[in-house]
């Protein structure tokens, strides 16, 4: 099983990213799948999730900002980031859970700036 996440990179405050997250080796119709994120000094945490049955969650902090959703065709899981504030630096991680197995990619670096 790999992950690839992309879509990170450098956005002014208010802006908007669109993080994907690749999967290879499962189906993303088959697994729950986290994005979570870790600033320097903090620890990480989950800032949203889709369920293998479709149903999504958020983290207070980010709910009305970011969307998360996912693409059966092409095993991607998105996490769309509107309205990005400085505190939404951070490394952002794809976590992917199937039976008793868990996974995560390298994570992607989301920088915003003022």
């Amino acid at each position: 099983v790999q992950l690839q996440a992309s879509g990170g990179g450098l956005v002014q405050a208010g802006g908007s990213l669109r993080l994907s997250c690749a999967l290879s080796g499962l189906t993303v119709g088959i697994v729950d799948i986290d994005w979570y994120r870790q600033a320097p000094g903090k620890q990480r945490e989950m800032v949203a999730g889709i369920s293998s049955g479709g149903s999504t969650n958020y983290a207070d902090f980010v709910k009305g900002r970011f969307t998360i959703s996912r693409d059966n065709a092409k095993d991607t899981v998105y996490l769309q980031m509107d309205s990005l504030k400085l505190e939404d630096t951070a490394v952002y991680y794809c976590n992917v859970r199937w039976v008793d197995m868990e996974y995560w990619d390298k994570g992607t670096q989301v920088t915003v700036s003022s």
